[in-house]
């Protein structure tokens, strides 16, 4: 798998993957080849080099004997590794935002790249409710700073497909929800991203136990994060990936088609309306 020619200027991690390939290739290795004594496929190699992947300080101690680099990945490697995220999402946000396409479930909250701040702020509330104020603030902020990546008008690809249960719990109260679910409305009405509801009426399907998000790139291996509550893995096995993408497939042919999920998300809102000005 070629690496894309990455600005080592944009991120730590950026750096780290563009030293990695140049590092490699001098060593005249393949990506298979200095994966085999680290126990990680090529492709996973060619995942840090792409940036799409975190490179840990185990790793980083191993390349620097292998690749003779003095310490360079070491040194490196703790600034590489800070996030504004939680430690569970940090890996799978930083890769979010390389992906050429998203795909996503969520089964009870709206994603956190299509959240408004008044939910995003009842969320991060729920979540943490002895929070000083400046803790939530920061929460919000790195939660809303993830809607840039939808300010390019066609990429990435924003696929999602909500259970009803993101509709009907009235996180915040009406007023925020209303505000909340007619945002989605609009860039779904814009053509900015596609949106499938899985009606309660549908009884059982593929993804019961939580949400899944499915990264696609232009030139690495598709990555596939589960989250709990609290907790998420990201898996690049690529069978596992696979079975990731057939789950995500089961879950759109149980859902509504897009024009009955808008026009079921817009009577909701509607719902929501009267309801904060009664």
């Amino acid at each position: 798998m070629a690496s894309k020619n990455l600005d080592p200027s944009a991120s730590p991690r950026a750096l780290l993957g563009a030293e990695l390939r140049v590092a490699r290739e001098r060593a005249g290795l393949s990506q298979a080849e200095l994966g085999e004594p680290l126990f990680v496929s090529g492709s996973f190699i060619g995942q840090l080099e792409a940036g799409t992947r975190r490179m840990h300080i185990e790793f980083a101690r191993q390349l620097d004997d292998i690749l003779a680099t003095n310490g360079f990945f070491v040194r490196n490697c703790e600034a590489a590794a800070k996030s504004k995220y939680p430690d569970h999402f940090a890996e799978a946000a930083e890769a979010e935002a390389l992906a050429t396409a998203i795909r996503e479930y969520a089964p009870q909250t709206i994603p956190g790249m299509l959240q408004t701040e008044a939910y995003a702020r009842a969320v991060c509330r729920a979540y943490q409710p002895t929070a000083p104020e400046p803790v939530i603030d920061e929460l919000v902020t790195n939660r809303l700073a993830r809607a840039a990546l939808l300010d390019d008008p066609t990429t990435p690809l924003l696929w999602c497909v909500f259970g009803e249960a993101v509709l009907r719990c009235e996180v915040g109260g009406p007023a925020v929800m209303a505000e909340a679910l007619r945002h989605i409305a609009k860039l779904i009405r814009e053509h900015r991203i596609i949106v499938q509801v899985i009606p309660f009426r549908a009884g059982a399907h593929a993804a019961m136990g939580g949400s899944l998000q499915l990264l696609s790139f232009e030139d690495a291996p598709a990555l596939a994060y589960v989250q709990g509550n609290g907790t998420g893995q990201l898996f690049d096995d690529p069978a596992t990936v696979s079975r990731h993408f057939l789950t995500y497939d089961l879950l759109t042919a149980s859902a509504l088609p897009p024009a009955q999920s808008l026009a079921l998300i817009e009577s909701v809102v509607e719902g929501y309306e009267r309801e904060a000005g009664a």
